[in-house]
């Protein structure tokens, strides 16, 4: 039984394994690249674009679209604490020295200019108190899309009228960067007339190791004049919709080409994340699956070996059930239905141990890790154990069961 014990722990441990593993990983891949069944497209960052897409797409709950832009908020006229959006363990940018003596400056956008003579060198901005992120501007509300964990404060509200002070929402990176500066609430975006002042007033998890924020496109727009917008999105505008959206992607399709955008840059595709990670994770499943059913055949092994010793001793027994009627069949049933009862209270202890230590696991060290808070044991990894000690059950008392039903009669005559 302890061998039988430690097999059918091994299949239970990896369905366990495989399950959380994967829960985790299509959790962190909807945070970044969206539910399945959403559809996308990436538009180019000009100004025509970006204005037709947030207009058709404000006002609906069925759809998003983004823009992308960078900021700084901080003191004004200095140079961030994490050069580029860098994240703040792994701060980017600022001057490097190679081999040949010439000097490189690398500026906040990550734009890189040599420094080789000094009266030459570019303007370069003292560091101060300040925090450089990826802004992401919003036409509605992108969590339907991509489902960001709450970790304080609130998000953002759509349905009120825009602020002059834009309202932005934080990722766990960028939060970081506000615990460790104590920063100006002064925000910075190329082309705007002049600098807002941010309200923080949400901390989200998206995923990102770069520290990130959200805000209202409308309130972006009340400092950006509609002629910059193709220089303050840079990389261009990412529209999300509803499977069930498809008149509003056939009118974004018309404006768009009705705008001079040719119809071949215009390319909506379905998000399928969950098809592209399950062969990944079904091929890592079925590897240690292999490795626990080599530990199993030994449980079935010692099911055989302790059956077939078992019968020797008890071919009286059997024998003189045989006298009084009993049929072979059933004699072979009895010997099975042991061997299958032993299979299936080792699944339970098996299984059982599996959830305590699953649970300590999430007690002890779910604080460190969010994926580790609240870990539910799954009901896959159960079925795997009941039906991994009921296959060895079968096996191991298979051969015992038939060696018994061939038991003589005469045998209880010798005697």
């Amino acid at each position: 039984m302890v061998s039988l014990f430690l097999g059918v722990l091994a299949v239970v441990v990896v369905q366990v394994g495989a399950e959380t593993t994967k829960s985790a990983r299509l959790a962190d891949l909807e945070l970044h690249a969206g539910k399945d069944g959403t559809r996308q497209t990436y538009l180019p960052g000009n100004a025509d674009t970006i204005q037709i897409g947030q207009d058709t797409l404000k006002g609906r709950t069925d759809a998003v679209a983004i823009s992308f832009t960078q900021a700084i908020i901080g003191e004004p006229g200095v140079s961030p604490v994490n050069p580029g959006g860098a994240p703040f363990d792994q701060p980017g940018g600022g001057q490097y020295a190679y081999p040949d003596g010439v000097e490189i400056f690398c500026d906040a956008r990550g734009y890189c200019q040599p420094m080789q003579v000094a009266g030459d060198a570019p303007d370069v901005p003292v560091p101060g108190q300040a925090i450089e992120l990826s802004l992401n501007a919003l036409t509605g509300d992108i969590r339907q899309f991509r489902p960001f964990r709450s970790v304080s404060g609130q998000w953002l509200d759509f349905s009120s009228d825009p602020s002059l002070s834009p309202r932005i929402v934080v990722n766990l990176e960028a939060a970081k960067g506000f615990m460790r500066h104590q920063v100006p609430a002064e925000m910075r975006v190329e082309g705007t007339t002049a600098n807002p002042t941010p309200r923080i007033i949400g901390v989200i998890d998206d995923g990102n190791m770069h520290p990130t924020a959200y805000t209202r496109a409308d309130e972006l727009q009340n400092w950006v004049p509609r002629s910059s917008n193709a220089g303050n999105y840079g990389p261009g505008l990412q529209v999300m919709l509803a499977p069930t959206a498809g008149d509003l992607e056939q009118l974004l399709r018309i404006r768009l080409t009705a705008s001079g955008m040719p119809a071949e840059q215009i390319h909506f595709e379905t998000i399928q994340a969950r098809k592209e990670i399950a062969k990944e994770l079904a091929l890592i499943r079925w590897i240690f699956l292999g490795m626990a059913g080599l530990v199993l055949l030994i449980g079935v092994a010692g099911i055989l070996n302790v059956g077939l010793a078992t019968v020797g001793e008890r071919v009286e027994e059997f024998a003189l059930r045989r006298a009084v009627g009993t049929s072979r069949s059933l004699l072979a049933g009895i010997v099975l239905a042991e061997t299958l009862l032993t299979g299936l209270l080792t699944a339970a202890a098996a299984i059982g141990l599996s959830a305590l230590g699953l649970t300590a696991i999430s007690a002890l060290f779910g604080d460190r890790d969010q994926f580790l808070q609240d870990l539910a044991f799954p009901w896959q990894a159960g079925v795997a154990g009941v039906i991994a000690g009921l296959a060895a059950g079968l096996l191991g008392g298979l051969i015992p069961a038939i060696r018994a039903a061939r038991i003589p009669i005469a045998t209880v005559m010798r005697a």
